[in-house]
């Protein structure tokens, strides 16, 4: 029975396969739901002939769905078959893209995104930390970045196929959104319907790495052994409702990153030399986002205080970079790459923090709870910030206030970790 750990002599593992699933499923319908929306906000907008705004609430709408989906996805992936729970999100992700296709009023985008907010909430917050927390009792970390690190690449992929697909014809926005849904149900439907087990008893196997003696850790490691507490349990401790408020800190923070090239623009008529490289500055941050994720998985595998250390002071020097010395282009793509990497812990650091803190026994019920807020601060975190740049105080006060943001994560991040329960 010692074999069972292990798919072939070779040492190849079936977990393998449930990394590339979990990588197709954020590289696909997370980052063509999510990282490819801004594509279509100019062009959808001026077909209908309205306000920007307008056409981006479906977003907010979409945001709010999936934090009323989470606690439900997160029972059902807990006590039912996976495959089912996935293949029918990602089949409601294909189907709202055709349905945003297919949209001739404003309003009806509205619905829409309630269906791809239903389709897309198990897929980016929950597959991942749930399938490698089932199937891998070391490197969790390493695997959890790895895959959360393609919503970034995806959108890297393909942003410019979208784009080049939307300027090919007036209704070519159409098509995208046309192309995009084909691509998420061929490309995704394969692994979630005959690759992917919720455990790996399903396959007869063992978790990656189970019987190494490195697979335990006994101070804030992400890799943990399958004991823990249950949700129930969770919710009364001081250590759930500080992981609640970090996600909550670290998804405020986070979306700071979308007023980088408004910023870099600010400077149009004092440095145009920085203004003109707006979207190099995002593309830095971006660059920071996808191979933060891969550090600080890595370095959470061998403590997670190190890993929430590591992401808060690279935000924090990249923030100070970026506010203190804007007029020297290289610096400046610094501070952004910098701050790609607190990014990153949005939806590397918080599952690694529930699991270290909590087990893997009722994981995906506890981590589904704790991202209801953080899906609750997407909807509104853009508005918010937007708010603060248009004050007195305007980008200044943004660093300023996420600075702030930072300093708090850290702190409920090691109260965390310091107050967890005592696995029975």
């Amino acid at each position: 029975m010692a074999s069972s750990n292990t798919a072939t002599r070779g040492g190849f593992h079936y977990a393998y396969l449930i990394v590339l699933s979990c990588i197709v499923m954020t590289c696909l319908p997370c980052a063509l739901v999510l990282s490819c929306a801004g594509i279509f906000f100019t062009p959808v907008s001026e077909f209908f002939g309205v306000p920007k705004a307008s056409f981006t609430l479906y977003f907010s709408v979409l945001n709010l769905a999936m934090m009323a989906t989470l606690p439900v996805a997160g029972k059902l992936l807990a006590a039912r078959d996976a495959r089912v729970v996935l293949s029918v999100a990602t089949a409601l992700c294909g189907l709202g893209m055709f349905g945003m296709a297919s949209c001739q009023e404003v309003w009806q985008f509205y619905l829409v995104g309630i269906v791809l907010g239903v389709g897309v909430a198990p897929l980016i917050y929950l597959a991942v930390p749930t399938l490698i927390n089932a199937w891998c009792v070391k490197r969790v970390g390493f695997f959890v970045g790895l895959c959360m690190a393609f919503t970034g690449i995806g959108g890297v992929i393909f942003n410019p196929i979208g784009t080049a697909i939307i300027q090919s014809s007036p209704e070519g926005w159409r098509q995208a959104y046309l192309v995009f849904g084909i691509i998420i149900l061929v490309g995704t439907l394969p692994f979630t319907l005959f690759v992917v087990r919720g455990k790996p008893a399903d396959k007869g196997l063992l978790p990656y790495g189970a019987g190494e003696k490195d697979a335990a850790d006994a101070d804030g490691a992400a890799t943990v052994g399958t004991q823990g507490v249950s949700a129930a349990d969770a919710m009364r401790t001081p250590a759930f409702w500080a992981i609640v408020a970090f996600c909550g800190l670290i998804t405020l923070n986070q979306t700071v990153y979308q007023f980088l090239s408004s910023y870099a623009l600010s400077f149009s008529n004092s440095l145009p030399q920085i203004a003109a490289a707006s979207g190099v500055v995002a593309s830095a941050a971006m660059g920071g986002q996808a191979i933060g994720k891969v550090f600080l998985g890595s370095v959470s595998d061998h403590s997670v205080r190190l890993g929430a250390v590591c992401g808060i002071a690279g935000g924090a020097v990249g923030v100070l970079l970026m506010w203190g010395m804007p007029s020297v282009l290289a610096l400046l793509l610094v501070g952004a790459f910098c701050f790609g990497v607190v990014y990153a812990m949005t939806t590397v650091e918080t599952p690694l923090l529930v699991r270290s803190v909590f087990g893997s026994a009722d994981y995906a019920n506890i981590y589904s709870r704790v991202s209801m807020v953080g899906s609750l601060m997407s909807a509104v975190a853009a508005v918010f910030w937007s708010l603060v740049i248009d004050s007195a105080g305007g980008y200044g006060l943004m660093f300023a206030l996420s600075l702030v943001c930072m300093a708090a994560c850290l702190a409920l991040a090691l109260f965390a970790l310091a107050h967890a329960p005592r696995a029975e």
